[in-house]
């Protein structure tokens, strides 16, 4: 057993699921304006759902709107469209070519339903992360077990892995926290 690629592979994972959180993230609203808002959301354009960001320049101008400078002027309702019915609150206006979605302030009880989904979203990362660790350890037992690798080298492995874990751990609290104070900062 290559440790050192275990070890690479391990790290990729582990990393794949707290990017996949900071992108969780950045489709929560927090009252301030941020083009992550719009990206994930697509537009019903040319017979297919395009994303956001293939159809308009997401700008952000002041701290309370984003625009999308529509391409095609065809398009503009669209747009208007796929930003009202998505779950965001967001109630966009257009001018010619350019959208304009302005932010509301989010009300005390919305912040705190947000820090609830944001607590989900973190969890969710960690049980990633734990499973990750889980099967890498029982790589391991079956290594030692089948007598590729001896219990000393099996042990620091583990240990190894663990603070691996611990520290992927640590990261998402501490991306949590920093959304927490995002969302809850009026």
């Amino acid at each position: 057993m290559d440790f050192d690629s275990m070890n690479v592979d391990v790290s990729r994972r582990m990393n794949g699921a707290l990017d996949a959180l900071r992108r969780e993230f950045g489709g929560l609203r927090t009252g301030r304006a941020s083009i992550s808002l719009l990206e994930p959301l697509t537009v019903a354009a040319y017979g297919q759902s395009l994303p956001m960001n293939q159809v308009g320049t997401i700008g952000v101008p002041e701290p309370r709107l984003l625009t999308v400078q529509v391409w095609d002027k065809g398009l503009v309702v669209a747009v208007e469209k796929a930003i009202r019915e998505s779950d965001l609150g967001l109630n966009p206006s257009s001018e010619g070519q350019l959208v304009r979605v302005p932010i509301p302030p989010l009300s005390e009880e919305r912040r705190v339903e947000l820090t609830k989904i944001a607590g989900r979203y973190a969890e969710e990362s960690r049980v990633a992360i734990r499973n990750i660790r889980r099967h890498t350890m029982d790589d391991l037992k079956k290594s030692e077990k089948d007598g590729t690798i001896p219990k000393d080298q099996h042990r620091d492995y583990s240990e190894i892995i663990q603070n691996l874990t611990d520290d992927f751990i640590g990261q998402i609290d501490h991306t949590l926290k920093g959304k927490d104070d995002e969302i809850l900062q009026i």
